[in-house]
């Protein structure tokens, strides 16, 4: 009797089980590919998958997985589906004086290995042998398995067993590990496998960034540049220069975010992948070998140079980013304060023009008084003379001389009352 489970609980518990490592028991060869491949080709990959299932007279799951295990005639073959590359893990069991004689993708069908889609990033082939299997000596295993070149190596897994590898390709195009099995549980050397094989691809993964740094060092140095010519001339510019400075700054403001969104997920993804390689050579639990390079240290000395060039070239990238930004806020307030002092000089001008306005209009409305004053007397003396014409006794002269104040009164303030009936319908 319990509550309705969320629609996620199984999805999400079951993602801690998810991708176990494989059982492996000594003797057994390894053969190991990872490819780039983008998200839209995550159909075509398990296609690919089914084909192998169907030519080996298998049925294939009814919907596609992100991980998938089988075994086949001669064969187990292991499929993971990460974000940004596919992960194929080929086993068989095998033995003889020469591991790598004969190797486990040779069980695979050619043709189906060809067609795998992706880009090659990581091809190994590797072996599991027991102690009396291999040469005594690390230098006589250098030189018969590994072309006489430096071994990085150390024993692992609370001594249960010795890592040995170059991390070389070869000219066959795979490079080469082999562990020696010194009493190891079938399950801990399934994981010794993945931690190996994972430590490679994740090193190969996370040093991708670096062209990338590479190739952003010479424009942030222009950048630089710019930015640095831009704020020089800042200093001393006038306000006929600043428009010209705005438009190069909010140009290379752009150009620079362009950069940083273009480059943000591959730096980040050095990051997490450079963690996951260290995380994974903690978890081999290393004790030193006299004369060998451990894992650690061969990280450290190759592959920490590189991140930190990474990190150093993100950071500066966000530096620079962070210092155009405050360069253009800086040029913009200035634009902002020079159309303040523009708009207030307007604004002065404007309050002058109306007071000159104000002014004449004061000046023509008492002309205008005056003319309408003129006009309207002499009505009056037309209406005088009309009304002596019917033999009332008039002085004409008089009645208009007298008249002139009246209209000059009722003239003036009527005009003045059409002035604040305006005004008033204005505001």
């Amino acid at each position: 009797m319990l509550p309705t489970d969320h629609p996620l609980r199984s999805e999400l518990n079951d993602e801690v089980h998810a991708r176990p490592s494989d059982s492996l028991r000594a003797p057994v060869r390894i053969s190991y590919l990872a490819l780039l491949s983008p998200p839209g080709s995550r159909n075509e990959e398990w296609q690919h998958i089914v084909r192998l299932l169907e030519a080996d007279g298998q049925q294939a799951p009814e919907s596609p997985a992100n991980h998938f295990s089988a075994t086949f005639s001669g064969f187990s073959l292991r499929w993971e589906r990460h974000t940004e590359f596919t992960r194929y893990t080929i086993t068989s069991p095998g033995h003889s004086e020469d591991p790598f004689a004969v190797t486990a993708l040779a069980a695979v069908p050619a043709d189906w290995v060809a067609r795998i889609p992706g880009e090659l990033i990581v091809a190994t082939h590797g072996a599991i042998l027991e102690p009396a299997e291999l040469p005594a000596h690390y230098e006589d295993i250098a030189a018969r398995h590994f072309a006489g070149n430096v071994l990085v190596g150390a024993r692992v897994g609370d001594h249960a067993s010795v890592a040995l590898t170059d991390f070389r390709v070869r000219s066959d195009g795979f490079s080469r590990f082999l562990i020696l099995d010194q009493g190891m549980t079938p399950r801990q050397a399934g994981r010794l496998v993945q931690r190996i094989l994972e430590i490679d691809t994740y090193r190969m993964m996370a040093l991708f960034a670096l062209p990338v740094a590479r190739a952003l060092t010479p424009l942030l140095a222009s950048y630089e540049k710019e930015l640095s010519q831009v704020t020089t001339v800042l200093e001393s510019a006038d306000e006929d220069d600043e428009a010209t400075l705005l438009d190069r700054l909010t140009r290379l403001e752009a150009d620079i975010e362009s950069r940083e969104v273009d480059c943000q997920f591959r730096f980040s993804a050095a990051v997490a992948y450079y963690e996951l390689v260290q995380r994974r050579i903690v978890e081999l639990r290393e004790v030193r070998i006299p004369g060998l390079q451990t894992f650690n240290e061969f990280t450290e000395r190759r592959l920490a140079p590189a991140m930190n060039t990474c990190r150093a070239t993100s950071g500066r990238l966000e530096s620079l980013s962070a210092h155009v930004a405050r360069a253009n806020q800086l040029l913009a307030t200035r634009v902002d304060i020079t159309r303040e002092r523009q708009n207030q000089a307007l604004l002065e001008s404007m309050n002058r023009r109306a007071k000159a306005q104000f002014k004449l209009q004061q000046t023509v409305e008492g002309l205008s008084i005056a003319a309408i004053t003129y006009y309207v007397v002499g009505l009056v003396g037309y209406l005088a003379k009309g009304v002596k014409a019917l033999g009332v006794h008039l002085d004409i002269e008089i009645v208009m001389a007298a008249s002139i104040p009246i209209v000059i009164g009722l003239t003036a303030y009527g005009t003045h009352h059409v002035r604040r009936t305006v005004a008033g319908s204005v505001r």
